[in-house]
């Protein structure tokens, strides 16, 4: 038995066509979209809120003061003339029409007072009454204020002075410069007011006062305030037991101020622990230029140390490491701590071997050890000082000839001296003669072998004498080093000119196979 078919029933009731052609008989809801046009009317017909429209009520107030307070100077300015601008566009007029009349009469006559003369020709001049009309007191009095405008109602003599002074005014600068000249000063732009309440300001506060355009910056006031002078005072007892951990924030901002010097003092660095004088020692180095780097070293770093030296016959490890922190700018280094302290003739054994074992430790560019070498082969001599030039010497820097023949002449200087030089200066001898030998004119070579016939180490100067023999001097570098480069040149050349073929290459003989 055959089964039955299913009758497929259509998923929508209606079809698309009939929901869109007859949406209401067919049960479908149409929906619109809303006018944009008409949504944003809609929201321009909105009310504006009560506290809107206060502050806009409020603007509008200030910006009517402000009209207003204009208009009132503007009329002050106007009776601070020496005439009023009703009165001085009728004056004018009546010089201009005498000034026609006159150069009708002379045209070769080029006096500019003749205008005045006019006037008192006319029955304007000293003395003479002007017949003002109600109609030109109501202008008047619109362009002054209230208590000029009562003055000037209240007779004509004030107005017939007013229009007698601005006629001389107005003669007198047309005789100087061609033009009229006013004695009411010039008006003051927003800018202007706005740059003087910000000086009113700093005044109160005390701070640098903004100066006007060309004028020079006052120099800043060297007087602190107590309370800076409270905090920097409790930094300066908290440096003086200060041992490990953080630095007060207060003491870091030191190195940006102006008169960093000024407030580093109030904290009295002579009472500051190792230690701190340590953690100073980096922040000024690193934050300051070397110039300002090299004032700290030499007032704070450098009377701390050899004091210490001083009282405990040795240097605390947070010094030493002070001082190889200090060079890490080596011209401060050099003009704040060593070149002063040979300068003085009064450097120590002590300071000198520690101050040296600082140098040896450390790395310093050719430059700046250069001219360090240079200025203390100028320097008077001292014993510690060779020191110094030895451990400078044994880093074996290619100094410049400059340099070379300063140290020569340093120790040259010494054939005519009569006193026994100590052990130490023999070694700088040495130390100099092994390392720059070849570098050496043949003449200091032969200066520099007369200085040990003088100066004569029984164990140092036999090792001067060999090490200056076997030297070839500056000039014969010099001739080896042009012999050199010729022979690599025309090596070059013959290389150039060589080409090597394959056919010329001789036959490999290869093995057989067994």
């Amino acid at each position: 038995m055959a089964r039955k078919r299913r009758e497929k029933k259509p998923f929508h009731k209606q079809s698309l066509e009939q929901q869109i052609e007859e949406p209401e008989t067919q049960r479908v809801k149409p929906t619109t979209r809303p006018d944009k046009r008409k949504r944003g009317e809609e929201d321009e017909d909105e009310p504006i809120s009560a506290k809107l429209s206060g502050r806009i009520l409020k603007q509008a107030r200030e910006q009517q003061h402000e009209i207003d307070h204009e208009e009132l100077e503007g009329d002050r300015d106007i009776l601070q003339g020496e005439i009023s601008s009703g009165a001085l566009a009728a004056a004018l007029k009546r010089v201009a029409d005498s000034d026609d009349d006159d150069d009708d009469e002379d045209p070769q006559e080029g006096d500019d007072m003749g205008w005045l003369n006019s006037m008192n020709e006319g029955g304007y001049g000293m003395g003479a009454d002007i017949a003002v009309s109600a109609e030109e007191e109501r202008a008047l009095a619109a362009f002054m204020a209230p208590d000029a405008a009562a003055a000037a109602s209240s007779g004509v003599a004030a107005l017939s002075g007013l229009m007698l002074g601005g006629a001389f005014s107005l003669a007198r600068g047309k005789g100087q410069g061609g033009q009229a000249r006013t004695s009411a000063p010039p008006p003051q732009s927003l800018g202007d007011l706005i740059l003087d309440k910000i000086r009113a300001k700093q005044v109160d506060q005390g701070l640098p006062i903004l100066t006007h355009e060309g004028e020079e910056p006052a120099p800043p006031a060297s007087v602190l305030e107590d309370k800076v002078l409270a905090v920097y005072k409790a930094v300066g007892v908290l440096l003086s037991r200060y041992s490990s951990g953080k630095v007060p924030k207060a003491f870091k901002i030191i190195p940006n101020l102006r008169n960093w010097e000024e407030v580093l003092f109030m904290t009295e660095p002579d009472n500051w622990s190792v230690q701190a004088v340590f953690q100073a020692t980096r922040l000024f180095v690193s934050n300051l230029n070397a110039r300002l780097a090299q004032r700290f070293l030499a007032l704070v770093l450098l009377p701390r140390v050899r004091r210490e030296i001083r009282e405990h016959h040795k240097l605390h490890f947070a010094l030493f490491q002070a001082l190889k922190k200090a060079t890490y700018k080596p011209g401060a280094f050099f003009k704040g701590i060593l070149l002063p302290l040979c300068q003085t003739r009064t450097c120590t054994l002590r300071e000198a071997v520690i101050l040296s074992s600082v140098l040896q430790r450390v790395s310093i560019p050719v430059l700046h050890s250069a001219a360090a070498l240079l200025r203390l082969a100028e320097l008077e001599y001292c014993g510690t000082t060779s020191f110094f030039i030895r451990v400078l010497l044994d880093k074996k820097y290619a100094l410049p000839y400059r340099v070379i023949d300063s140290l020569v002449d340093h120790f040259v200087r010494f054939a005519d001296d009569e006193r026994v030089m100590p052990v130490v200066w023999h070694q700088t001898l040495l130390c100099f003669v092994q390392r720059y030998k070849d570098e050496v004119r043949a003449t200091d070579k032969s200066a520099l072998r007369k200085l040990c016939n003088i100066q004569c180490h029984k164990q140092v100067t036999p090792e001067v004498v060999r090490e200056l023999e076997h030297g070839k001097g500056r000039e014969a570098k010099r001739a080896a080093g042009a012999t050199s480069a010729m022979e690599v040149t025309v090596m070059a050349r013959i290389g150039a000119t060589v080409a090597e073929s394959v056919k010329d290459m001789p036959k490999v003989l290869m093995m057989e196979d067994d």
